[in-house]
């Protein structure tokens, strides 16, 4: 239940670190600040740029003997509005988009959407929107063509029958009426947005705002044995990750560090992907606390690469390698390498490494598979794994097998 609060509270990545600085703080984290003192049993975070952040629980044990590290993405997949994104077709409103990370762009058809993020005027003061959220809310929606006329559609290869211009959002159709000529319903929607969030259309300029499933999680089945979603990946692991930390009860050994990252989707690039050295900055920063080379933490430390991973699905046996599969309520699934056509793109964990977590989760009576991503050419994907493996950390990747990985729900 926790976690569908966490799902239904956070459908970006914003939202995310603003959940989880709630919920640090509650179990007594404060925010670290270059220069504090360090010791076993305090408990910080840092909040990158309000869209990543990470936390850490000081162990017993020295830093130079290394930390163990959950790390985990909070962006998923959704539709960004473009710079210039308001326009007006036909009497009818409209809001261009950009999608970000893998969807499959039929999925997000005639679905209804939710509007978040922020709009930050020129001034520099912050304007939150969440519009389709609440109760009573209206929603929006990208049209689909009626099955009357799809005939040459539905000839066209499903990769390609939705042009990626096309997803363009329906907001409005009713017309301002205290103005003649043209664009009458574009003026109406500028004036319902000043009137409740005080922002005007050039403010889309310096506005990061994305378009997402207006789904809650529910339960799925007969038996409520699944949970439906949107947003699954990767927030499920980084929940986990999230909520171990939380819930240690006692000074761990190792300082166990949670790492939850920005733009995975897009490559983890950026000052809040993976690849940025923020991470860098506060583990040396804890370190420089304890007078201990960030080179020393690094190369005895271990990090889980949490990411979900695909549950095999009998609807789609082509695609997947049964023996090789993870399967649905068989555990979480450890991946010694994840990439695409020949391991491209992976950090290919040792087998020491994989020795090492076998023992662990067999000792403390884990259930666990070992899995790869279907055959090893139909596809594949990324985590954060390279990324700290590329510093030196032992990494193994790790995830919760999903069915429909990347759908809206």
């Amino acid at each position: 239940e926790g976690y569908k609060q966490f799902l239904d509270n956070g459908k970006t990545e914003r939202e995310c670190v603003e959940r989880t600085v709630s919920m640090a703080q509650a179990a007594g984290f404060k925010p670290f600040v270059r220069g504090m003192a360090v010791k076993p049993g305090d408990k910080f975070y840092q909040v990158n740029r309000g869209k990543a952040i990470m936390l850490a629980v000081i162990g017993r044990r020295g830093l130079a003997e290394g930390v163990n590290i959950g790390a985990a993405h909070i962006d998923s997949p959704r539709l960004d509005l473009k710079q210039n994104p308001l326009y007006e077709s036909d009497e009818l409103a409209f809001l261009k988009t950009h999608y970000y990370g893998g969807i499959r762009k039929y999925q997000w058809l005639s679905i209804p959407l939710e509007l978040h993020g922020v709009v930050i005027r020129k001034n520099g003061t912050s304007v939150e929107v969440r519009i389709g959220a609440e109760p009573g809310d209206p929603v929006l929606a990208i049209p689909d063509l009626l099955p009357h006329l799809a005939a040459a559609q539905s000839q066209k290869p499903l990769g390609t029958a939705v042009d990626p211009e096309d997803l363009n959002i329906f907001i409005g159709s009713r017309p301002y009426a205290e103005a003649e000529g043209s664009d009458r319903i574009k003026l109406a929607v500028l004036d319902l947005l000043n009137e409740k969030y005080g922002i005007t259309e050039e403010d889309f300029l310096s506005a990061e705002l994305c378009a997402v499933p207006a789904f809650s999680a529910v339960d799925i089945g007969f038996d409520r044995s699944l949970i439906g979603s949107y947003g699954h990946d990767d927030r499920v692991c980084a929940y986990a990750a999230l909520a171990a930390l939380l819930d240690l009860e006692e000074t761990p050994a190792r300082t166990a560090v949670c790492m939850l990252a920005d733009k995975e989707e897009i490559g983890s690039e950026g000052v809040t992907g993976m690849q940025s050295a923020a991470f860098d900055t506060f583990m040396s920063d804890l370190c420089d606390a304890q007078k201990v080379s960030l080179k020393a933490c690094y190369e005895k430390s271990f990090c889980l690469s949490t990411d979900v991973t695909a549950a095999y699905d009998p609807n789609f046996p082509e695609v997947y390698e049964k023996r090789n599969s993870a399967r649905i309520n068989y555990g979480i699934g450890f991946c010694k390498y994840t990439g695409a056509r020949g391991k491209s793109g992976s950090s290919d964990a040792s087998a020491e490494v994989v020795a090492m977590v076998r023992r662990i989760m067999d000792d403390a009576g884990v259930i666990w598979q070992m899995a790869e991503l279907g055959k090893v050419d139909a596809g594949g994907g990324g985590t954060v794994a390279c990324y700290m493996a590329n510093r030196d950390i032992d990494t193994l990747d790790a995830g919760v097998p999903v069915l429909s990985m990347h759908a809206p729900f």
